[in-house]
């Protein structure tokens, strides 16, 4: 579904973006093998209790964004890949997606496990559908 060279930068976009941040809170622990789609989740929905939550919402922010716009890059031009998602007009706030992206990691735990960038992508997929491309005209 979504090509190998996609996946792979916007894995490397959301690592870069969140590192910073999770290497400063105990929140969200480093899990071997890579940032998950269950971790960003935690990032983005911190307990209230939470004297880490601000950096947290920052790290979950900076990550969606990141995915936003690498998925933007490769899906803009010449040579574009079709959308994984098309948002709304007007664009939805960052507190009403990632409190929706963790309502789905929720709901959806048979993601929770995948890259934090794929689960970002089957979420907004599934929570922002592009409509279907019109059918060429035909030729008479």
């Amino acid at each position: 579904m979504f090509s190998r060279s996609i996946t792979a930068a916007l894995a490397l976009a959301a690592a870069l973006a969140a590192a910073p941040a999770f290497a400063q809170t105990a929140t969200v622990p480093a899990v071997p093998g890579g940032f998950t789609a269950a971790d960003l989740a935690r990032a983005c929905g911190p307990s209230a209790n939470d004297a880490n939550a601000p950096a947290s919402r920052a790290a979950c922010y900076a990550t969606l964004v990141s995915i936003g716009q690498v998925h933007a890059i490769y899906t803009s031009g010449r040579q574009a890949a079709r959308p994984v998602f098309c948002l709304p007009d007007p664009s939805p706030s960052l507190e009403t997606v990632s409190a929706a992206y963790v309502a789905w990691v929720a709901a959806n735990q048979q993601y929770a496990g995948v890259r934090a960038a794929e689960g970002v992508l089957r979420f907004a997929a599934a929570s922002y559908p592009c409509a279907a491309p019109a059918a060429p005209a035909r030729r008479r």
